[in-house]
């Protein structure tokens, strides 16, 4: 548990309103929610009591308040010391992450540091978020959001800040993946798909197939990026498996169905990478010390 897990608890008790400490924290209801149930696994207690109506703490919650408002005090205080008896840091830091983790899990991540460090200019770029690891080993940016590979590269460093759990959507209007869907066993072989051109969510996607004995998948296209694939997907072009975070953050979100499965596809992991030999530069050094 970190501070971070505080701040998130503490607001949700303000609120009493999980959409609303969502949109207020920048993330999505349901990622909330997975943070206050791993608190909840960790102390092995329930914090809340949750119905559709109301928010509201259990007895064990009102004493975890207590701690969480003395230690969170605590905490900003001794920051504010640290503000108070350092130089202060100057210069650029480069940063990539996708678009939508540009407002789903950056901000988090920002927002100590630009209070911490409000000298440095940051200079963020967004694209595909599997050409992160990449960007990050050519030195073409200093930090990056990615998902982390089944095989981290040598040399680089992974701080983990969330799981991302996928869903396989399917488009609401008549077309003929909707046709396919309402057969009886469904022709998977048959299923046209879109896929990402490459990432964590491609490598997911395949599993999956692989699961399903399908060998040589119907694709319709390949995308680079995600926030593309949900259009996509919504005018009818075929089936598609996204991070949950991309699809909730979608324009086009009210316009897929997500499928139910029988065997779920595993999370994986979110985080910030970096070359572990920049560490030593004091800009980079200070962002992730601050991770904690």
């Amino acid at each position: 548990m970190n501070f971070h897990d505080f701040q998130i608890f503490l607001h949700l008790v303000d609120t009493q309103n999980f959409a609303k400490t969502a949109t207020q924290n920048h993330m999505s209801p349901s990622t909330l929610s997975r943070q206050i149930q791993r608190m909840e696994e960790e102390l092995k207690q329930p914090l809340f009591i949750r119905n559709n109506r109301q928010v509201r703490l259990t007895e064990q919650g009102e004493k975890f308040l207590q701690f969480a408002k003395a230690e969170w005090q605590n905490w900003q205080q001794f920051k504010r010391q640290l503000r108070d008896n350092s130089s202060e840091l100057s210069g650029e830091l480069r940063l990539f992450c996708s678009v939508t983790a540009s407002y789903s899990h950056l901000p988090q991540v920002l927002a100590k540091f630009r209070t911490r460090y409000p000298k440095v200019e940051i200079q963020l770029t967004t694209g595909d978020p599997a050409s992160a690891v990449q960007l990050i080993q050519s030195e073409q940016v200093d930090l990056a959001l990615a998902g982390k590979p089944n095989n981290l590269p040598a040399g680089l460093e992974f701080y983990k800040i969330d799981d991302i759990s996928l869903s396989l959507i399917a488009p609401r209007v008549a077309c003929l993946a909707t046709q396919l869907l309402q057969e009886e066993p469904i022709n998977w072989q048959q299923m046209p798909f879109i896929l990402p051109l490459d990432g964590m969510a491609r490598q997911r996607i395949e599993q999956w197939l692989r699961s399903k004995h399908i060998k040589h998948p119907k694709i319709y296209a390949t995308v680079a990026g995600h926030e593309g694939i949900v259009p996509m997907v919504a005018l009818g072009f075929g089936l598609a498996m996204l991070p949950d975070v991309v699809i909730d953050s979608s324009p086009m979100a009210k316009d897929v169905s997500r499928l139910n499965l029988d065997n779920p596809v595993a999370p994986f992991d979110l985080g910030i990478c970096v070359q572990k030999r920049n560490l030593a530069n004091p800009l980079i050094r200070a962002f992730w010390g601050l991770l904690d």
